[in-house]
């Protein structure tokens, strides 16, 4: 029987827009992506929860209980973890500077990197002028969001039963389109020059759904992604380097590794077994 490898560590994780509470939460995924990797601080960069979808229509399996309960256990066994709410888990910014659980909620806050660096962290949706100025607007482009991964759904079916990768209809639509191009590039120019007016290194945010590592704003832009469409996290290592981790390929992978060396050993064994 094989053993999973010990997890590996990092000086801190960063995780968004979960969507806990919607049929589109990767929530599986999460779970496996949790038992492979540890940090000493794992920040929740918002909506984690969907507190828009769970007034609607609630929606709660047994596995978005455990990514909780794994959360809570990886503060128990010590990690720190800090907890900025989004627009979909707004409610939770009437609770900040208070702790649950042994989760810090606060409504931004800086993190200091292992080289120094210091970054900005915020889910950013205070910078999103629609969410802002149009809520009616925001519900119904989560309305239109939500349809889409519907769609995604099914389509990922048959891509399983085809033997194919996971690939997201959705996130492909984003980069296709232009004004979200234009959407996205503007979000990341806002968010980079709010670190600038703070005085910090760099930004790690969320909310747009697009996990992106670079620096064409003058200052560090970090977006984590998300767990509905990509699987993406940021983890920091601890010389200070920063990776995108993007857990749907990379567990893909591991699964085609696995998979050839099973193949190998039953050869190695069958070629024994003739020499005997």
């Amino acid at each position: 029987m094989s053993v999973d490898p010990a997890p590996r560590h990092y000086r801190a994780i960063f995780l968004s827009d979960i969507h806990l509470g919607t049929r589109g939460c990767q929530a599986d995924l999460l779970l496996d992506f949790m038992r492979h990797h540890d940090a000493e601080t794992i920040y929740l960069v918002g909506d984690i929860v969907d507190g828009w979808r769970l007034k609607r229509a609630w929606y709660w399996p047994q596995a978005h209980n455990d990514v909780v309960q794994k959360l809570m256990r990886k503060g128990r066994k010590g990690a720190r973890i800090i907890y900025t709410p989004g627009n979909h888990d707004e409610f939770l910014r009437d609770f900040l500077g208070t702790h649950f659980g042994g989760i810090e909620v606060v409504e931004e806050t800086i993190h200091e990197a292992a080289d120094g660096k210091r970054y900005l962290v915020i889910h950013g949706d205070k910078f999103d002028v629609v969410v802002r100025h149009a809520k009616w607007l925001a519900f119904l482009g989560d309305w239109a969001y939500v349809s889409a991964l519907n769609l995604n759904t099914v389509l990922n079916v048959v891509r399983r039963r085809l033997g194919l990768q996971y690939w997201s209809l959705s996130a492909w639509a984003k980069l296709k389109v232009k004004n979200a191009v234009s959407f996205i590039g503007k979000f990341e120019e806002t968010l980079a020059h709010e670190a600038a007016r703070q005085n910090v290194d760099g930004v790690i945010c969320g909310h747009i759904h697009h996990a992106a590592d670079h620096h064409e704003f003058g200052t560090h832009y970090i977006n984590t992604g998300d767990w509905v469409e990509s699987c993406t996290a940021v983890a920091e290592h601890h010389d200070g380097r920063f990776e995108i981790i993007r857990w749907t390929v990379e567990a893909g992978r591991q699964a085609a590794d696995a998979k050839a060396e099973a193949k190998a050993k039953r050869k190695a064994e069958g070629g024994r077994q003739v020499a005997a």
